[in-house]
């Protein structure tokens, strides 16, 4: 199946059509417009998709409307919703249903009792969970930067912002894309899909509601993501095959089980779906493999850069685009020959566009990355 098939209006491919004035065509309308430029489209040399990862999380509190504001202004394609469940049945957007380091819950006396220790995916955790809260007691925090010592920059918005529903930046990016005369790329992930189903919260149907509620969703790209197989399983059937929607399957550690035992047959490991026949029997149900970065070029024992996996090349085999996660700019996250000499914890913009430049020449389809900025550079070249 060709890529225009699958997938015929990526985020970039989009913005053409967009600057057309497409964008306020009706739904149908706009397919049909769209059909007799896929040629062209399919012709034309493949750009990476920039994906940015919470938003532009390297510089504002993850997961805020102030951070997904500064990654379109940086020229992300795409940015990116974690989605967790309220007690009240609403898709919120953090990065786990724990959270004790994303906001100042702990600073809260009247939810000190809610503190609790649980099991989520096999771990062990202690914390606020999302499902003890309603959205309006949720409301009442304010997001925190996670990694506060590293990021000083995003750690000065401390205290700003509220918790963003889901609707509220399908809301956002539909009005960032008519300010700006192009198209704004979705890609939620639908985080611990079997613990929320277990515990009657189940994500799923949810999800669908917020999309087909919204004009925006009918046409712009959404891209879906898990790291499960059987939430991905579910929506294909659900949803088949519609010209605007892929699903994307998320890789884990290699050796790691899947978290759903009951898509996976309780045994298939992520480096056992990342094997060719793997490779294939995901393209049944998805359309994207989302790899972590290192799967693609492993570093080598003294941190370095080593050579490029297969990966690449056996998915696109299959029929699958890739995506890894994720490109971060300070020094401790960059393969050692991307360092500089200014501490562990530095930002290091030329480091980290130097590694992504690396990746982009082993044929991958899109990258996220927490500086939408600093992508953009690195396919400037």
């Amino acid at each position: 199946m060709t890529d225009e098939n699958r997938y015929p209006a990526d985020a970039v491919t989009m913005s053409r059509f967009t600057r057309r004035g497409l964008i306020g065509s009706a739904v149908g309308s706009a397919a049909l417009a769209l059909a007799p430029k896929m040629a062209t489209a399919a012709t034309a040399p493949k750009v990476p998709l920039v994906i940015a990862h919470r938003g532009a999380s390297a510089l504002r509190p993850e997961h805020t409307l102030a951070a997904y504001a500064k990654a379109i202004q940086d020229g992300a394609d795409f940015i990116e919703p974690d989605l967790v469940v309220t007690k009240d049945g609403v898709l919120i957007a953090r990065h786990e249903n724990n959270i004790a380091e994303t906001t100042d819950v702990a600073r809260h006396p009247e939810f000190a009792a809610r503190r609790t220790r649980k099991t989520i995916d096999g771990e062990a955790q202690d914390g606020w969970f999302a499902e003890d809260f309603t959205l309006a007691e949720l409301k009442t925090l304010r997001a925190v930067e996670r990694l506060g010592k590293i990021r000083p920059i995003s750690a000065s918005y401390d205290g700003q912002f509220q918790i963003a529903t889901f609707e509220e930046i399908v809301d956002f990016a539909a009005a960032e894309a008519a300010a700006r005369g192009r198209t704004i790329g979705l890609i939620p992930e639908l985080k611990h899909g079997s613990y929320f189903a277990g515990i009657g919260l189940p994500t799923e149907d949810r999800f669908l509601a917020v999309l087909g509620a919204h004009a925006y969703t009918k046409r712009a790209p959404v891209e879906v993501q898990s790291f499960e197989i059987t939430n991905l399983r579910d929506l294909r059937r659900k949803l088949g095959r519609p010209a605007n929607i892929r699903l994307v399957q998320l890789i884990g550690d290699g050796a790691i089980r899947l978290p759903d035992g009951r898509g996976a047959g309780g045994s298939i490991t992520f480096a056992e779906m990342t094997t060719p026949a793997g490779l294939r029997e995901m393209a049944t149900y998805a359309d994207v493999v989302g790899p972590g970065i290192r799967a693609i070029i492993p570093l080598r024992p003294d941190g370095r850069l080593g050579v490029p996996s297969p990966l690449v090349r056996d998915a696109h085999a299959a029929g699958l685009q890739v995506i890894p996660w994720t490109f971060r700019p300070e020094n401790s996250f960059l393969a050692a020959d991307f360092r500089n000499g200014a501490g562990k914890d530095a930002r290091n913009p030329a480091g980290s566009i130097a590694e992504i430049r690396r990746y982009i020449a082993t044929g991958i389809d899109g990258f996220f990355t927490d500086d939408p900025a600093l992508g953009r550079a690195a396919l400037a070249s």
